[in-house]
């Protein structure tokens, strides 16, 4: 009898929990999708904005951004899932320190991270005087794009499949280990599959990170015109040129559009790997 009444008991507080909760979401949605419908609808009314969008000042900066954000998470799929793994599963002396390491350039100013790698990298620089005396330059190229993209946005992949490999039992690798299955083809077969909600997650986030940089892009690469000039930076000078707010209307709509188709198919890939695509 009182597991009766206990339960209309707790679905009434689950209730009132969640109609407390809905103003402040809603607020909070309504504050996010305001602008971005203010930005679409002077986008529509705006009849230059179709002609910014075929320009080739806007098709260089899409392509660059493109291809540039896309090797970035090349480079971060690379370095960041063993690290992540690693973080996932060993805990060592400087565990604590190592992560806190990975985890800072998420916290830390874009431009604070474009001065560090200029004094890094650039031809004056710690590693980039030597790489000079050998003929490699790397500020004010598409390389140091691809480098301040990495730095800025590879640490939220890590965090994101850090946490989804900590999420995995281990029992299921030790039970692929008793049968006689290698260390790494278990990482393959059972580890990487389970964590690919995480993975996907990961992924997404860094390439739609790398696709929006700016400060440190800015500082480390500059802003040329189909060498270092992104979208965000495309933006920028669009501001400062002849095709003003069309242009940058234009170019925020192209990003705005290509976030979203990301964010869409990301969440029905991993619902369906849940079998679920709600």
């Amino acid at each position: 009898m009182a597991d009766r009444v206990a339960a209309p008991r707790a679905g009434r507080r689950a209730w009132s929990l969640e109609a407390l909760f809905l103003s402040p979401t809603l607020l909070f949605a309504a504050f996010i999708l305001v602008p971005l419908v203010a930005l679409a609808v002077r986008g529509w009314q705006d009849g230059e904005v179709a002609e910014r969008l075929a320009s080739p000042f806007v098709l260089h900066a899409l392509r660059l951004s493109i291809v540039t954000s896309t090797l970035s998470l090349a480079l971060a799929l690379i370095f960041g899932v063993p690290a992540a793994y690693l973080l996932a599963r060993s805990r060592f002396p400087g565990h604590r320190l190592l992560t806190i390491l990975v985890e800072l350039p998420m916290v830390l100013p874009p431009t604070v991270a474009g001065v560090a790698l200029l004094v890094a990298f650039g031809r004056r620089g710690a590693i980039g005087s030597t790489l000079s005396s050998m003929g490699l330059e790397l500020s004010f190229t598409t390389a140091a794009v691809v480098l301040a993209q990495l730095f800025v946005s590879a640490p939220f992949l890590v965090r994101s499949l850090q946490a989804g490999f900590e999420a995995i039992d281990p029992t299921y690798e030790d039970v692929s280990r008793t049968l006689g299955v290698s260390d790494w083809r278990t990482f393959w077969r059972v580890t990487l599959p389970l964590a690919w909600p995480s993975l996907l997650s990961g992924a997404v986030l860094c390439w739609t990170r790398a696709l929006s940089e700016l400060g440190a892009t800015l500082i480390f690469a500059g802003n040329f015109e189909g060498r270092t000039q992104t979208m965000p930076l495309a933006i920028i000078t669009a501001f400062e040129s002849r095709a003003g707010l069309s242009g940058a209307i234009a170019l925020s709509l192209v990003l705005l559009a290509v976030a979203f188709l990301l964010l869409v198919l990301a969440r029905v890939s991993r619902g369906r790997s849940r079998g679920d695509v709600s």
